[in-house]
C-alpha cells in the first residue's frame, strides 16, 4: 500500500514563508512525478506545482518566482518552499504522486490527506 504523507503545514503571515515536504512510502516501484494542489474554501482544487522523476517541472502562474518544488527521488520526497505567502493563498495543500507499483504496471495516481496552510494577520 503506497503512502503520501504530507508535513510542514501551519499558521503564517502574509509575506512570510513555509516549506511543506512530502514523504511518500510503500510499494513502490517508480515515481514519474510528485506534484502539490491546494483546495481553498469554496473553491476548486487546483495544480500548485508538480516536478517529474527527471526533474521538469511546473507551476500555476500565479507561484511562480515565489514557490519552488524540489525533489529527493532517494528518499521518494518532495518539497515545496512558499514564499511571500498571500492570504488568498490559504488552503489545504496536498501531495500528489504518479506512482508505479510494479515492472510493467502503469503509474497510478495517489493523494496525500492533506496539511493546512493558513496566511493570516
Amino acid at each position: 500500500q503506497v503512502q503520501l504523507v504530507e508535513s510542514g503545514g501551519g499558521l503564517v503571515q502574509p509575506g512570510g514563508s513555509l516549506r511543506l515536504s512530502c514523504a511518500a512510502s510503500g510499494s513502490i516501484f517508480s515515481i514519474n512525478a510528485m506534484g502539490w494542489h491546494r483546495q481553498a474554501p469554496g473553491k476548486q482544487r487546483e495544480l500548485v506545482a508538480a516536478i517529474t522523476s527527471g526533474g521538469r517541472t511546473n507551476y500555476i502562474d500565479s507561484v511562480k518566482g515565489r514557490f519552488t518544488i524540489s525533489r529527493d527521488n532517494v528518499k521518494n520526497t518532495v518539497h515545496l518552499q512558499m514564499n511571500s505567502l498571500k492570504i488568498e493563498e490559504t488552503a489545504v495543500y496536498y501531495c500528489n504522486g504518479a506512482l508505479s507499483t510494479g515492472w510493467g504496471l502503469p503509474p497510478t495516481n495517489y493523494w496525500g490527506k492533506g496539511t493546512l496552510v493558513t496566511v493570516s494577520s
